[in-house]
C-alpha cells in the first residue's frame, strides 16, 4: 500500500531527514561531533607521555644531581679530609693532604660551615706538628708546618710563639759563636760577599735566627761601608758599573743603610756629568772620546736614551766626514769613515744617505778620470786653477755658480785631489768660505750661510770648526721657528725646526719647540 502525503507534506520531509542523519554522521568525520577516531586518540596519548617524561627529567635533575650528589661528593670529601688529618698528611703538592680535601669541599659547597672547621683543625694540627718539630729539632718541618698554620689563619700567639721557639733552638744548634768567629775573620781578609763563606752572607745567617745579634749587626754594618767605600772609588775612577753592582749588593742586605742614600745620590751625579761630557766631546769634534763615554753609559743601563742619541750623532757625524772625503775623491778614508758609521748606528738615516753620496762621488769620478790622460789631466788642473786665481780677484769667490772661485778649486779637486796646488788654493779660500758664513748669519740670510758652510766643508775645515758653525746655525734657525710659532705659521715653524735637527739633531732647545709646536697645533 502506498503511503499518502499529509496535507502538508511534512511527514515525508521528516522520514528523509531520519534517513540521511547516519550518512551525515559519517561524511562529518573528524569536523563534526561524536567519538574521534583512534589515531587522533594515540596522538594525545604520545604528548601527554612527552610531557611526564619532560617533567620527571627536570625534577631528578633539580632534587637528585643538583641535591643528593653534591652532598654525596662533599660527604666523600668530608671524609677523605678527615681520615688525612688523622694521618697526620695536612698538606700534599698531589692533593691528598687534607687541607685540600677541605677545600674542594667547600668549593662545591662555600654554605657549608663543616668544610671550615675542618681547615680550622688542619691549622690546629699545624700547630701542634709545629711545636713537636721544633722539640725534636726537626728544623725543616717546623718550618713548613708552621708556614701552613699561618696559612691557614691560625691564632697568632701560637704561631709567633713557636716561631720564637724555633729561632732559639736554631741558633742554638747552629752554633752562632762559631759561625760569627766565622764571619769576622772572612771580614778580617777582605771576603765580604760572593759565597756562603764570605762575611756578609754569614752575618746574614746570624742575623736570620738571632735579629737582635750586636756583634752581627755591628759586623754587617762595617762590611756594607766597606762595600760603599769601594762604590765611591770606582766612582771616582769612572768604574760605573763597577760602582752600580756594589750598591745594589749593599741594598740587598740592608736597604736602610745610613750611607747608601748619600752614594746612590753620587752616582746619579757621576751619570749626568758623563752625559755632559760626551755631549761637549761632540761639540769639540772629539767623537772617539764621545763615544768611549757613551758606551760606558750604556754598559751601565742598555735602555740610556740619551746615550743611544749621543750614538746617533757620532755617526751622524762619521757619515759627514765620508760625504765630504768623497767629494774630494778621498775615497779611501770616506770607506773608512762609513765603517766608524756604520759600527755605531748602520740603521741611521744620514748613515745610509751618506753610502749613497759616496757611491755617486765613486761613479762620477771614475766617469770623470779615464777620460784625460795624465798630462792633460795636469793642463787641465793648471786652467782650472789659473781661472779659480781670476775669479777670486774678481771677488767671485762663491758665485756666480760654475764660474767662482770655489766652482773651479772643486773641479781642478775631482781631477787631483792629492795635487799640493790644488790643496793650497782650497786652503787659501778657506777663510774667505768663513766669513761668508758669518756674513750671512749677520744677513739672516740661512740659505747663504748653508752654502758657505757646505763649501767650508769642501775646503777642508777642521771638524770642531764645522760643528760649532752647524750649531750656530740650527740655533738660528730654532729662533726663526719660534718667531713663526708665534705668529700661528704652524708649517713654517715645523720648516724651521726640520732645517734645525738636519744641522745639528742634538741643538739645545728643539725638544722644547718641538713639544710647543704639537701643543699649539692640536698635534698628537
Amino acid at each position: 500500500m502506498t503511503a499518502q502525503p499529509d496535507g502538508d507534506g511534512r511527514g515525508d520531509d521528516l522520514g528523509r531527514l531520519r534517513a540521511q542523519a547516519p550518512l551525515a554522521r559519517r561524511g562529518r568525520g573528524d569536523h563534526g561531533g561524536g567519538t574521534p577516531p583512534a589515531s587522533r586518540r594515540w596522538r594525545w596519548i604520545a604528548v601527554a607521555a612527552a610531557a611526564t617524561l619532560l617533567l620527571l627529567i627536570v625534577l631528578v635533575r633539580t632534587f637528585v644531581v643538583d641535591c643528593v650528589w653534591p652532598e654525596t661528593r662533599v660527604q666523600a670529601l668530608l671524609g677523605q679530609g678527615a681520615e688525612a688529618l688523622v694521618a697526620g698528611r695536612l698538606s700534599a703538592e698531589d692533593g691528598s693532604g687534607a687541607r685540600q680535601f677541605y677545600e674542594a669541599a667547600l668549593a662545591l659547597d662555600p654554605d657549608d660551615t663543616r668544610p671550615r672547621t675542618g681547615l680550622a683543625d688542619v691549622a690546629d694540627a699545624a700547630v701542634a706538628q709545629a711545636r713537636q718539630a721544633v722539640d725534636e729539632g726537626r728544623h725543616a718541618d717546623a718550618h713548613a708546618a708552621l708556614r701552613l698554620a699561618r696559612e691557614l689563619s691560625a691564632p697568632r700567639q701560637d704561631t709567633d710563639a713557636i716561631a720564637e721557639w724555633l729561632r732559639t733552638r736554631e741558633a742554638a744548634d747552629a752554633g752562632l759563636p762559631s759561625l760569627l768567629a766565622d764571619a769576622q775573620a772572612a771580614q778580617e781578609a777582605g771576603h765580604l760577599d760572593g759565597d756562603e763563606a764570605a762575611a756578609l752572607p754569614l752575618y746574614r745567617r746570624i742575623l736570620a735566627l738571632q735579629p737582635d745579634d750586636a756583634d752581627a749587626l755591628r759586623g754587617r754594618e762595617d762590611a756594607l761601608g766597606t762595600l760603599l767605600d769601594r762604590a765611591r772609588d770606582q766612582l771616582r775612577s769612572g768604574g760605573l758599573r763597577e760602582a752600580a753592582d756594589l750598591i745594589a749588593t749593599v741594598r740587598r742586605y740592608d736597604a736602610g743603610h745610613v750611607d747608601l742614600p748619600d752614594t746612590e745620590a753620587r752616582l746619579t751625579e757621576e751619570l749626568d756629568a758623563l752625559r755632559r761630557r760626551a755631549d761637549a766631546h761632540l761639540a769639540g769634534g772629539r767623537v772617539e772620546q764621545a763615544v768611549a763615554d757613551w758606551r760606558a753609559l750604556l754598559a751601565f743601563d742598555p735602555d740610556d736614551a740619551a746615550a743611544v742619541r749621543g750614538l746617533h750623532e757620532a755617526a751622524a757625524f762619521h757619515a759627514r766626514s765620508a760625504r765630504r772625503l768623497a767629494r774630494d775623491f778621498d775615497f779611501a778614508g770616506a770607506d773608512a769613515a762609513l765603517r766608524q758609521a756604520d759600527a755605531l748606528a748602520a740603521d741611521d738615516d744620514a748613515v745610509r744617505a751618506a753610502h749613497a753620496a759616496v757611491a755617486q762621488s765613486r761613479s762620477r769620478f771614475g766617469a770623470m778620470t779615464p777620460a784625460l790622460p795624465a798630462a792633460e789631466r795636469r793642463q787641465r788642473v793648471a786652467t782650472l786653477l789659473r781661472q779659480a786665481a781670476a775669479a777670486e780677484a774678481r771677488g767671485d769667490l762663491l758665485t756666480p755658480p760654475g764660474d767662482s772661485a770655489y766652482d773651479k778649486i772643486r773641479a781642478a779637486r775631482a781631477l787631483a785631489p792629492d795635487d799640493a796646488s790644488v790643496v793650497t788654493a782650497a786652503a787659501r779660500l778657506l777663510p774667505t768660505a768663513r766669513q761668508c758664513f758669518d756674513a750671512g748669519l749677520r744677513a739672516n740670510n740661512l740659505a747663504r750661510a748653508r752654502s758657505c758652510l757646505e763649501a767650508r766643508d769642501l775646503l777642508g775645515d777642521d771638524e770642531p770648526a764645522l760643528a760649532q758653525a752647524r750649531r750656530r746655525l740650527a740655533q738660528r734657525w730654532l729662533a726663526i721657528g719660534d718667531e713663526r710659532l708665534g705668529a700661528d705659521n704652524f708649517d713654517g715653524a715645523r720648516a724651521a725646526l726640520a732645517s734645525a735637527r738636519e744641522l745639528d739633531s742634538g741643538v739645545p732647545g728643539h725638544a722644547e719647540l718641538e713639544r710647543r709646536l704639537r701643543a699649539a697645533a692640536g698635534d698628537p
